[in-house]
């Protein structure tokens, strides 16, 4: 009980405006239940983020295991940017150096490098599939490429992906957050995503570089998201639009995706420390 009583360790960061905060198991007392994770993501009742990042959490498969919760409480199988936000904690937490080394999610097994004195991580983010199956996507099993979706009486063209956790990429020749923010919860929802999807809205510049507007699963509108760039650069590659090496623009700003000719994504992004500090016990009240 002492632990809560003089409150609950708290570390926020950010990755080009994607803002999560790293709580550790051992210091989180009270436990972790959607209503406190609901609480302390809220921008007004709380600190306000993106997510939370749980860990780390012992491991035999691993170097470090890791659980990202949403802000609605969700859990997420997979997030680009906190997993280099965890990754640059582990090293202020001097946990680990200069080397390469392993985190577990839900998503799946991650590698990463901590690089410019902690300002740079590199992760490489496993596998993009089309694979509906796996995705996944209803109906016949099959790659989820240019199909035909209609939303709000209107025919787009999307291509759907996993690298651990779903996303629906939408090609258009202008992006823009206000389309995001109409699209992007409708398309989330969709029956034809049994588990939800993140939400794209693509529009490709040239070879080496795609725009991006985001709509992310059980947070909203977001100013940025690895796994969204890298679930975009896979898909714009895969229909023959852009090379191996893309540079994907998003509202926070810039992350470099590496696609290799079997669709495994290595990204290389920068992570902001914004604050340390302890949470109160009446936050919860």
């Amino acid at each position: 009980m002492y632990k809560e009583k003089i409150g609950m360790k708290f570390y926020k960061y950010h990755a080009l405006g994607n803002d999560y905060i790293v709580l550790e198991p051992e210091d989180f007392a009270v436990g972790l239940t959607q209503e406190k994770i609901r609480r302390i993501c809220h921008r007004n009742y709380g600190i306000g983020s993106d997510g939370i990042l749980f860990g780390p959490i012992e491991t035999k498969e691993a170097d470090f295991a890791l659980k990202i919760f949403n802000p609605d409480g969700s859990e997420a199988e997979k997030s680009g940017n906190g997993l280099r936000i965890f990754s640059r904690f582990l090293w202020d937490k001097q946990k680990v150096g200069a080397d390469e080394f392993t985190i577990l999610t839900a998503g799946g097994k991650a590698k990463a490098q901590v690089q410019s004195n902690g300002r740079k991580v590199t992760v490489e983010m496993g596998q993009v599939s089309f694979d509906s199956t796996k995705i996944p996507v209803s109906g016949s099993p099959r790659e989820v490429i240019a199909e035909k979706m209609e939303i709000d009486g209107e025919i787009i063209e999307f291509s759907a992906a996993t690298i651990g956790n779903p996303h629906c990429v939408i090609l258009q020749n202008e992006v823009s957050e206000a389309v995001t923010r109409k699209l992007g919860p409708k398309i989330e929802t969709d029956s034809r995503f049994p588990n939800r999807t993140n939400v794209q809205f693509m529009k490709i510049l040239d070879r080496a570089n795609i725009r991006i507007e985001i709509w992310e699963r059980g947070a909203g509108y977001t100013l940025a998201s690895g796994s969204s760039g890298s679930a975009a650069a896979a898909v714009a590659k895969r229909l023959g639009l852009c090379d191996s090496q893309i540079k994907v623009h998003m509202p926070g700003g810039q992350i470099n995706i590496t696609v290799s000719d079997d669709f495994s994504i290595t990204m290389t992004g920068s992570v902001t420390k914004v604050a340390e500090g302890k949470i109160s016990e009446e936050v919860f009240d």
